[in-house]
């Protein structure tokens, strides 16, 4: 049986530093952020089933978060300025992306690469997906608050972009995450009680 490189290159997400061109009160990786948007996504499945009659396997859409960030264990995090920057950019940074997630599929044994495809390269139309990039961009838009509510104005803007960017999604449990859930972000502990 031959080495696989596969974990071991998933766990260095804790190495991958987000928000890079930002000043940061608090730094934040890979690995954190994933299981934040985790845990999201898992809730807005939950809640797409109990409130919208979906019909959602949230424990998959949860896995599915687990790995959305996987290919930046290669590439590293190209923040979204220079990522979105024009089309060209964008799409070579999606050759690039998916260079790297064949990369990270060429180090799991044979055996398992058909469970670890719909992880590692999802169907981007799908409803489960949409959670997923829900619960990113609901991360991003935690992180623009406790940035905040360190009375860093860094973040100001993102959190404005980021808050329309979700709107613009049109998908109701990110917007019942934002009036039900979010606001606890920005308290401090004692008031969490």
């Amino acid at each position: 049986m031959n080495t696989s490189h596969f974990f071991a290159y998933m766990a260095r997400m804790r190495l991958i530093r987000r928000w890079s061109l930002m000043r940061n009160t608090m730094e934040e990786n890979d690995a954190e952020h994933t299981m934040i948007v985790a845990m999201i996504a898992h809730g807005l499945a939950v809640m797409r089933n109990e409130r919208y009659g979906g019909n959602i396997d949230a424990n998959k859409v949860a896995t599915m978060a687990l790995y959305h960030e996987a290919p930046e264990v290669i590439t590293g995090d190209l923040p979204t300025p220079i990522k979105y920057f024009n089309p060209a950019i964008r799409d070579s940074f999606k050759e690039i992306e998916a260079l790297a997630t064949e990369q990270l599929m060429s180090y799991l044994p044979d055996d398992m690469r058909a469970a670890y495809e719909p992880l590692l390269k999802p169907d981007e139309t799908s409803e489960e997906w949409k959670l997923v990039k829900a619960a990113d961009r609901l991360s991003a838009y935690i992180k623009c608050l406790e940035e905040s509510g360190y009375r860093n104005d860094e973040f100001r803007q993102a959190q404005v972009n980021t808050l329309l960017a979700i709107h613009e999604m049109k998908v109701p449990e990110a917007e019942d995450f934002l009036r039900e859930f979010a606001p606890s972000f920005a308290l401090p502990l004692d008031a969490l009680n």
